[in-house]
């Protein structure tokens, strides 16, 4: 499915795959297997945010997916995100969608709200919650009526 589809169906805390169409190249080739892993992988939907019109730019409406964090000891060194505009060439599937019951710890990152932790249910959003000290953060649940959006344009989103 398209950008554009991922941005306006797939609800926060969906596990979504992108891909370029092209074959993985075999691991000797290393400038070419690195260039195809950015342009092909997975990651947890965490923000989306609207089209902006500024005075001097202008942007699409665009989703950030967090591919992962890396380090060591409990200690997070790097996090991974990228984000892709509506109008990217990539091709998208929503892998797996937030369960019902599911609780979202959510930041208001300026008018968007952006998603630190995807939580199975109550009690452990707000043990996570307590554990990592967020003072403005909301928990949301997971409802049936945002998971129920399975068929768009006559395709399975899942």
């Amino acid at each position: 499915m398209s950008a554009a589809l991922i941005f306006d169906v797939a609800p926060l805390g969906s596990l979504v795959a992108y891909s370029d169409g092209t074959a993985k190249p075999p691991a000797r080739f290393t400038r070419k297997l690195a260039a195809w892993e950015r342009r092909n992988g997975a990651g947890r939907l965490v923000r989306k945010e609207p089209a902006r019109e500024r005075p001097t730019y202008s942007s699409p409406p665009c989703f950030t997916l967090h591919e992962g964090d890396f380090g060591e000891g409990g200690i997070i060194l790097v996090t991974i995100m990228r984000t892709y505009g509506i109008d990217s060439d990539l091709t998208f599937r929503v892998v797996e969608r937030p369960k019902v019951g599911q609780v979202r710890v959510l930041q208001h990152v300026g008018e968007n709200a952006e998603l630190i932790h995807l939580a199975q249910n109550r009690e452990a959003a707000e043990l996570w919650l307590a554990k990592a000290g967020y003072s403005r953060a909301r928990l949301e649940e997971v409802t049936a009526d945002e998971i129920g959006a399975d068929d768009v344009e006559g395709r399975a989103a899942a």
